[in-house]
């Protein structure tokens, strides 16, 4: 897939990207600023993936610093956000995107294991999103958070409990935070993506099995690519989409139709 055309007027806006360093997150990041926002891009522990990330940006003439933190802890995320606003300035779009994924049989999930998906795949979520609302408010910020959350928050699947839990409560979070903050002017939404070639899932892609069983089930017989979830998300934090809070779009092929 080639250079997106994607464009969304986004002059001026300056937002933060969770686990911006790679795949979906990395190409949300770059369409943002081809968009015209300032970007800070998070991560936890590639530097040199996410130092190519802020080059990309200041390339297309943006501003864009790389953020590294934790976004599971509370007094590491305030640090974050003070980094990101000194190198970007006052965040008005949050994408939560960071997240892990395990598969393991649900007799085999250790309560280590269910706490980390959840903590990343979850509690992130609610603490990076209520320290930024909290700024947005106190600033009279009228801003746009958006979730990355998942097909697995509507559909079961196998050897992913933890991960489908995560996500499906990322969804209620999602409306929440929609209904709550709407009176600050803070539009709140989710983005569903279906299996998308990252690095988390190509080797469950790789096995021949694993495709044509998914695969089957997709009615457009496509696997994304990050690129493919990048357009909904610069609608989402556009002015176009003014009217809409607590909405779930999910790109995957029509997985969820049936």
């Amino acid at each position: 897939m080639g250079e997106p055309t994607t464009t969304y007027a986004l002059n001026g806006g300056h937002a933060l990207v969770t686990g911006g360093s790679r795949s979906i997150g990395r190409g949300i990041a770059l369409g943002l600023a081809r968009c015209g926002a300032d970007v800070a891009v998070n991560y936890r522990g590639d530097a040199a993936a996410a130092a190519e990330v802020v080059a990309e940006i200041t390339r297309r003439g943006r501003k864009a610093a790389a953020v590294q933190g934790d976004v599971t802890d509370p007094a590491s995320i305030e640090r974050i956000l003070d980094d990101a606003e000194s190198a970007v300035g006052p965040i008005d779009i949050l994408v939560n995107n960071a997240g892990v994924l395990k598969r393991t049989p649900f007799l085999e999930i250790s309560k280590d294991e269910w706490d980390w998906v959840l903590h990343t795949d979850l509690d992130a979520c609610f603490l990076m999103g209520q320290a930024v609302a909290r700024r947005m408010v106190n600033r009279g910020i009228r801003g746009r958070i958006i979730n990355i959350a998942s097909t697995s928050s509507r559909n079961a699947g196998p050897l992913l409990t933890h991960y489908c839990v995560a996500k499906a409560g990322l969804s209620m979070l999602t409306r929440q935070m929609a209904v709550e903050l709407a009176e600050h002017g803070i539009n709140v939404n989710e983005v569903n993506p279906g299996l998308i070639a990252t690095d988390m899932t190509r080797g469950y892609i790789r096995n021949e099995a694993n495709r044509q069983s998914r695969l089957s089930r997709i009615p457009l017989k496509l696997i994304g690519e990050p690129e493919d979830v990048v357009g909904a998300v610069l609608f989402l934090a556009s002015k176009e989409a003014r009217l809409v809070t607590g909405a779930s779009l999910y790109i995957d092929g029509g997985f969820t139709a049936w």
